[in-house]
């Protein structure tokens, strides 16, 4: 059996009423954990519960969820022997009428473990290319920042293949602003200052970007989060990407434009104790 459980349960079956799989009617959080246990562990939990308030929704992890997570992830440190992911799915679970969500939802609990990609360490050294991806991110302030079910613009944009030499996209929205890679949010440097894509229309208000903005502006940097010009990128010294999973990596590349690691990259992966 796979290393998964449903509410509780160990098993990989959930009812095909479910509404996450008939309508991406919930939210997911993907978290890193290790020796010491799992990394902000409050701070996605927070957010999963800030965005089932959104939805119209509530949820909390109970007791009974913090001590199972505590406990899946100290005994999956002992298989891997390394970081390793928790996924955590909130479904609202089964009931309503098609669209209609039901006034009491009967809420899903799914909680997976997987490795990280091996290559996220050869990445971190390495540093990535970027390359403009032709599919476009649609608008919807209701939904923006949340990491909810419905990912099927992250599933085209990941469907198309990448240039020699690219190792993710880069997404745009439908006016042609920057807003994240297909996998992580994007930090662009100038001088002291930085500047991250303002994501109040689309995209995923990742924790680890949440972390990064303290980090920064407590390290003395003026942090901006706004629109951003495909073709101002240009102008900036240094660009990182980041996500729970594997932290920050440097930008080496985006398009026929190329940069610089800045040593913002290693001062926040040793402060934050991000490394692979």
């Amino acid at each position: 059996m796979s290393d998964m459980w449903i509410n509780g349960i160990r098993q990989n079956l959930i009812s095909g009423s479910d509404r996450g799989l008939a309508y991406g009617d919930g939210l997911f959080a993907t978290m890193r954990c290790g020796e010491t246990g799992i990394k902000f562990r409050q701070l996605h939990l927070e957010r999963l519960s800030q965005s089932a308030q959104r939805l119209g929704f509530v949820w909390q992890a109970s007791p009974a969820l913090l001590l199972q997570l505590d406990e899946i992830s100290s005994h999956s440190f002992v298989q891997f022997g390394q970081d390793f992911c928790i996924k955590l799915l909130i479904s609202r679970g089964s009931g309503g009428r098609g669209y209609q969500a039901p006034q009491q939802p009967d809420i899903s609990e799914i909680v997976s473990v997987h490795a990280i990609p091996a290559h996220y360490s050869t990445l971190q050294q390495q540093g990535v290319a970027l390359q403009t991806s032709p599919i476009r991110l649609a608008k919807q302030p209701r939904l923006a920042g949340m990491k909810h079910l419905n990912r099927l613009e992250q599933v085209l944009i990941k469907s198309q293949m990448l240039a020699a030499g690219f190792d993710d996209w880069l997404v745009l929205d439908s006016d042609e602003k920057v807003i994240e890679s297909s996998m992580a949010n994007l930090f662009c440097i100038k001088d002291e200052q930085v500047v991250t894509p303002a994501l109040s229309a689309s995209g995923v208000a990742g924790v680890m970007r949440e972390q990064l903005i303290y980090w920064l502006n407590d390290a003395g940097y003026c942090v901006q989060m706004r629109t951003v010009d495909v073709a101002e990128l240009e102008q900036f010294d240094h660009l990182f990407i980041s996500n729970s999973l594997f932290g920050v990596i440097s930008v080496n590349q985006v398009n026929q434009f190329h940069f610089t690691s800045s040593p913002i990259v290693s001062r926040a992966r040793e402060a934050l104790s991000l490394s692979l």
